[in-house]
């Protein structure tokens, strides 16, 4: 094919609310930035691309030295220069396109975050509203409508499930109250996703942060180990724990499973995420639950070396580390045996379908008999109704979760879940 020349772009951002401060990694959120790119090709084809921005979880360094809105201001900029150095570019494909960007917006989000140390993470977390223009785009150009077509063809056979049940992973950050949680699991959640590494009076002290995190899934488990669910190889409502890199050492984290052994909850722990700092690079595979890569995997190079380091899972995020990192990782992990699932970031309505046309086609976790994604708007924005209203296909019965899981009909994968269509709401706001 001819390469895509890019003659026109813009963007824009809407600020939504948090029903309730949002906590990890020790700190709190309390909105989310909705970012919009827009692309128009010379030929007149346009590519709209959706964003949400974490400054929190993509470097929390950048987080803590500014406000939260001067956070989420700075990575809005490396969102509007990488469109405008995309209106000097062509690409045949959204990975070249990437491939282009990604060095030259890290190097310019080191400069004005003033952090040479900035994480990948973040500059991809900021280009995720542009990868999914550019994916937009080059399908219009070569008449693409359905995500199993837009697959290059290496990457086809890692993506070859057609899962009709996907289970819905609810988060359960550091304030949300023993009895949501035992609600949620009674109604259906099987798979659960439990922050730890909490702060509790703001000291940074680890050995409490430790007793807070026993204390926690102490009481979780007590409350939830005689439910029993269908969608597991035990039958038993299973635990999914992330750290985000707020443990220090391998023996401080074994004294928490440890804990977690004595009262018969270890062997429910199906995935334990991010550890460790990422700069620790500490070997983990005499760990004895299955440790997940996130934000240190931030691109296919980083996620080989965390397999090496013995990883034995990767959350994808195409929605926060776009959907080409993304694609490449999940072929890497699937040459090497290792499991991939879909995390969220508590995107908009729009951007959990990116996520869910990949969950859909991936194999199931080790332990798990169903596809999982995971997606925790509904619990956290003030707004989400309205925000499901925006979504092209709003009212769709494969859209929001029933009783724990999303039911997927021929229609959703016929749509591709609607990631080919244009939103109104967000077309009007640039």
């Amino acid at each position: 094919m001819s390469a895509i020349q890019i003659k026109r772009t813009n963007c824009n951002f809407e600020r939504e609310p948090l029903i309730a401060p949002f906590g990890f990694k020790g700190r709190y959120l309390t909105e989310l930035w909705q970012t919009v790119a827009l692309m128009e090709s010379d030929s007149g084809a346009i590519g709209l691309g959706l964003g949400t921005q974490s400054a929190l979880w993509s470097d929390a360094r950048v987080f803590c030295e500014n406000s939260e809105a001067a956070a989420n201001s700075l990575m809005y900029l490396l969102t509007a220069h990488a469109l405008k150095l995309a209106e000097t570019l062509s690409f045949e494909t959204p990975f070249e396109l990437l491939d282009a960007l990604l060095p030259e917006v890290h190097e310019y989000g080191c400069r004005v975050t003033s952090n040479p140390g900035l994480r990948l993470t973040f500059a991809l977390n900021a280009l995720v509203a542009v990868d999914n223009a550019a994916w937009q785009l080059y399908c219009a150009k070569l008449g693409i409508a359905s995500f199993d077509d837009m697959l290059p063809s290496d990457i086809r056979p890692v993506l070859s499930e057609r899962h009709s049940l996907i289970g819905c992973i609810p988060l359960m950050s550091y304030g949300v109250k023993l009895p949501d949680i035992v609600r949620d699991a009674q109604s259906g959640y099987f798979l659960l996703k439990i922050k730890i590494g909490s702060d509790p009076d703001k000291d940074g002290d680890p050995e409490k942060m430790l007793a807070w995190d026993i204390a926690r899934i102490a009481s979780i488990h007590a409350e939830l180990k005689h439910l029993t669910t269908p969608h597991t190889d035990s039958g038993h409502v299973l635990y999914y724990l992330d750290a985000n890199g707020r443990y220090d050492s391998k023996d401080r984290l074994m004294r928490l499973l440890d804990s977690a052994e004595k009262i018969g909850a270890l062997d429910r722990i199906v995935i334990l995420e991010e550890p460790f700092p990422e700069e620790c690079e500490i070997d983990v595979s005499d760990i004895p639950v299955r440790v997940a890569a996130d934000e240190s995997a931030h691109s296919d190079k980083d996620a080989l070396k965390r397999i090496q380091m013995g990883y034995g899972a990767i959350a994808l995020k195409p929605i926060a580390k776009t959907m080409s990192m993304s694609l490449r990782i999940a072929k890497l992990a699937a040459e090497r045996g290792v499991p991939c699932f879909c995390a969220d970031l508590t995107v908009n309505p729009i951007l959990v379908d990116w996520n869910k046309n990949v969950a859909a086609r991936l194999a199931p976790l080790p332990g798990v008999k169903i596809g999982v994604v995971e997606s925790n708007g509904a619990q956290n924005y003030r707004n989400w109704e309205t925000m499901s209203s925006y979504h092209p296909c709003s009212g769709a019965p494969w859209i929001e979760p029933i009783n724990g899981v999303f039911h997927l009909d021929d229609d959703f994968y016929t749509r591709s879940g609607g990631i080919f269509e244009i939103s109104e709401h967000y077309m009007s706001l640039i």
